[in-house]
């Protein structure tokens, strides 16, 4: 069973002014002359991490990572204004350009897969080919699940905890509710609904509770980003058209894309995959057992450096 290949450092990093007052956190890492490969994290709102360096060979690629608008080390945290999808994608077109890559593979997990289908349908001419994870469509349905009723059902007690800071006549639209007040002027009602929020996902996201992921998006500067962002999108329908993603593969078909989904992912379900699948057969499906939805699950992990060692050989 492939694992994650050993820790590194980057060899650059760079502060990227975009839309004021929008400064981003790029990295590289890896090889300087290798495949370029950007990394696309999940959310929208969690922010990149050490380990994600490890899904890629250094030997073969030149490993890219942002943090997005508004989270991790990008700058001003947490902030609403000029963050949507079109600016994301607009950022990572502004990335490219400013590395002087030509073309190159983009690898996406969650809101990170979601992202990297937008950008693809976007400028399919500048994409060497997809691997994404847990997809996620970003439709009203899918919303529904995860924040109002589905998983609900399946992590009953870990959802008394994610409906404690909203009053009960306010349950009707959980996420209405808590952007009043994620996006509100109280600090302590805005702290303790992004930790609510946040460990609801935490909890949420693999087989077997993982210390290590709640313990980082509990974390009150992981949390506040993840929570405000994520609500942002959300009560704006992510900034797409209804069916976006699915309407638009005909603009992608012919790029080679590997689609990898736990199983029993509770957070994204293997419905999204197979609609998408559905639409694009071209596409390699690998729906992974006894996996949910973490991208470090170890079938997950197994699948994925498979695919991005299989695709660096067959491109570099």
């Amino acid at each position: 069973m492939n694992k994650l290949y050993p820790a590194i450092k980057p060899y650059a990093k760079h502060k990227l002014e975009v839309e004021n007052p929008h400064v981003l956190y790029v990295e590289e890492s890896g090889n300087l002359d290798g495949l370029p490969i950007l990394f696309l994290h999940g959310g929208p709102g969690a922010g990149c991490d050490t380990s994600h360096r490890q899904f890629f060979d250094p030997e073969v690629y030149r490993i890219v990572l942002f943090d997005q608008r508004g989270c991790g080390r990008s700058r001003p945290h947490a902030k609403l204004e000029g963050n949507n999808t079109h600016a994301l994608i607009d950022d990572i077109e502004r990335i490219r350009e400013y590395l002087n890559i030509d073309r190159w593979v983009v690898f996406g997990g969650s809101w990170g897969s979601t992202l990297g289908l937008l950008y693809a349908q976007r400028h399919p001419e500048m994409v060497l080919g997809l691997i994404l994870r847990g997809i996620f469509l970003c439709r009203k349905r899918d919303i529904d699940w995860f924040y109002q009723e589905g998983a609900s059902n399946v992590f009953p007690d870990y959802w008394q905890e994610y409906i404690k800071p909203i009053a009960k006549e306010e349950r009707n639209d959980m996420v209405q509710a808590y952007y009043k007040r994620l996006a509100g002027n109280d600090e302590l009602a805005r702290m303790g609904a992004a930790k609510a929020w946040s460990r609801w996902e935490a909890c949420c996201a693999t087989m077997n509770q993982d210390g290590q992921l709640l313990s980082h998006l509990s974390d009150p500067h992981t949390a506040l980003s993840m929570a405000r962002i994520e609500c942002h999108y959300f009560i704006n329908d992510s900034f797409i058209e209804p069916n976006q993603i699915l309407s638009n593969i005909d603009a992608i078909r012919h790029i080679p894309t590997t689609i990898i989904h736990g199983r029993y992912d509770m957070v994204c379900p293997v419905e999204q995959a197979y609609a998408l699948h559905k639409v694009w057969p071209e596409a390699s499906l690998n729906i992974i057992g006894n996996a949910g939805h973490s991208a470090f699950e170890k079938g997950i992990v197994d699948a994925l450096v498979s695919a991005t060692r299989s695709l660096g050989y067959a491109l570099a």
